[in-house]
């Protein structure tokens, strides 16, 4: 299972990535494992503000679907596009080309909330 040291994660197995006051958020490879073929993702509009745990969209394979949760408050800056035409990039490269949303965080302290790679890695056996 790959769990890189430099993002920080979250019990509902989205990772973070930040970076000059912008979030960059995906779901793990742990995640995308689980759900199976990714078919569909869901996103919010650019300029859509989320709280910290508030869903903002889903994630759909081949037999489920899944909720999308928000690690850290603020406003959506950018979605990934290319997951529309081909959302199966969150399966083949779930920390790279399958990233979801980028956010301009609000508070940028909620980072020290999230899990290190190793509590996440202890989380998921």
């Amino acid at each position: 299972m790959n769990i890189p040291s430099n993002l920080k994660y979250t019990s509902d197995h989205e990772w973070v990535s930040m970076e000059d006051g912008v979030a960059t958020i995906g779901v793990t490879d742990f995640a995308q494992s689980e759900l199976g073929d990714i078919v569909f993702v869901e996103f919010p509009e650019v300029g859509d503000s989320f709280e910290i745990g508030e869903t903002f969209g889903t994630i759909e394979a081949v037999k489920t679907v899944a909720d999308l949760f928000m690690p850290v408050s603020g406003e959506i800056v950018a979605i990934n596009k290319e997951l529309d035409v081909d959302p199966a990039k969150v399966n083949s490269d779930p920390y790279g080309d399958g990233w979801l949303v980028k956010i301009k965080l609000s508070n940028s302290d909620e980072g020290d909330e999230l899990m290190s790679f190793t509590s996440y890695e202890e989380m998921i056996g």
